[in-house]
Parts: C-alpha cells; sequence; structure tokens
C-alpha cells in the first residue's frame, strides 16, 4: 500500500535539512567522515538500511557517541518522522543542559545502491531490522539478505565487519541463514527468541519490535561476520 504524502513534509523535511544528505553519491567524493564534525574524524561509521520512523537509530546514536550513524529509508513520508525525531532529540537534550553528540546523518534512497554510497572496507556494522520479506513467490531476489545484497555489505564492510539481522519472520529469517552459507560472511550467532537470549543485553529496539514484543511475538536475530582479512 502506498504511504499518503504527509501534510506539509517538504517543507517539514527542509527543516531538518542539517541531517539529511540528499546526494548520497557526495560522501563518496567528499568523504565518509565530511557531514560530521571535526572531532568524530575516524570513528567507526555503522549504517541501518531502512530505518524506518528512527527509534532504533536515534537511541544507537546516544548510547555509542563515539561512532557516526547512517541511516537510509526509500520513503521520504516516512523519513520524515526520522528527521523530526532525531531534531526533537537533540533539541529536547540542549532544554536539559545536556549535549548530544551530533552524529547521525539520514540518507533518502534505496538500499540496493548502498556501494554506490559508501566506500569500499568503510563501515564497521550494518544493521537490517524488520526488513520487508518480500513473501510472494518470485521475489525472493528483492529481500535485503539475499546473496547479491550480501554481496555489497561485503564490498563496504571492513575486514572484521558486522551484519546484524532482526526479523519476526521466520521464512525470512530461515532464508537468510541459507544465503549466508553462499557468502563471505561467518555466522557468529543465531537465536530465535532474542528477548529471552544471552544476547538480549544491549539490545536496542524499533518500533515494530516494541509492538512485536508487547503481543508476546518471539524476534529471530543473528550476528554475522566478515572474516579479517
Amino acid at each position: 500500500m502506498r504511504m499518503r504524502k504527509k501534510k506539509n513534509s517538504d517543507a517539514r523535511i527542509e527543516k531538518c535539512e542539517r541531517f539529511l544528505i540528499r546526494e548520497p553519491e557526495t560522501v563518496l567524493s567528499s568523504g565518509i567522515y565530511a557531514p560530521f564534525p571535526k572531532e568524530l574524524s575516524g570513528a567507526p561509521v555503522s549504517l541501518e538500511l531502512g530505518c524506518g520512523k528512527g527509534s532504533f537509530i536515534c537511541e544507537m546514536a546516544v548510547r555509542h557517541p563515539d561512532t557516526v550513524f547512517y541511516a537510509v529509508e526509500r520513503i521520504d513520508s516516512v523519513m520524515l518522522f526520522a528527521l523530526e525525531r532525531r531534531a526533537a532529540q537533540l533539541a529536547d537534550a540542549e532544554a536539559n543542559g545536556t549535549v548530544l553528540p551530533d552524529n547521525v546523518r539520514f540518507i533518502i534512497g534505496n538500499a540496493a545502491n548502498a556501494d554506490v554510497w559508501f566506500p569500499a572496507g568503510s563501515l564497521s556494522d550494518i544493521y537490517l531490522n524488520f526488513s520487508d520479506p518480500w513473501p510472494k513467490k518470485g521475489y525472493y531476489k528483492r529481500r535485503m539478505t539475499y546473496r547479491d545484497f550480501l554481496s555489497v555489505y561485503a564490498r563496504i564492510l571492513a575486514p572484521g565487519g558486522r551484519l546484524h539481522v532482526k526479523t519476526d519472520n521466520t521464512v525470512l529469517f530461515d532464508f537468510t541463514l541459507e544465503e549466508l552459507k553462499a557468502s563471505p560472511f561467518r555466522l557468529e550467532w543465531q537465536t530465535r527468541d532474542l528477548h529471552g537470549s544471552e544476547f538480549a543485553n544491549g539490545n536496542v529496539m524499533t518500533e515494530y519490535e516494541s509492538r512485536f514484543a508487547a503481543e508476546g511475538v518471539k524476534i529471530n536475530a543473528l550476528l554475522a561476520v566478515l572474516p579479517e582479512e
């Protein structure tokens, strides 16, 4: 279903322009740290593909002030929420006398183009949270964990880089485990019940995840690592 355009969305997005990269290709030409304050140069770089309304990436930015984050979402009316969430987060902190690091930038675009945006070997972590499972027959190549996508992630992650996957969809999770076998990644761990497992410590929930947790839905999760060269 096509999401309805939000009222005054263009003007609202423009108010958050400082957090937005409109031409992702400039990350390659200007440098991956160019959009951030100089003191963050050389910090680990993490990427969330499909950030939705931004609750995960905004919380991660607070918990990891010495990491810079990029967040990608292809639907601008959804990205609007993420941009406004980040703006409100910084404004609220300032009003309370707290200074948060300026360590998040957003891209409106398609995750399939990730290797066009980011230099080879430049990322430490990639997060895929509740990606579209594309359940229709014949659509499996559109899944974010299809082997062609995994090859893209392997190119832009540094050696030892990590791929984090969370989903409520068991079909997608099983598919991901099989695709990883044909990829450069090594499966570090997996669980069919993230919130009831040893891996729940430090987990940051997304909007979907919070709702699923309240309903008692078990979350599948895994960590895959790119071998060191």
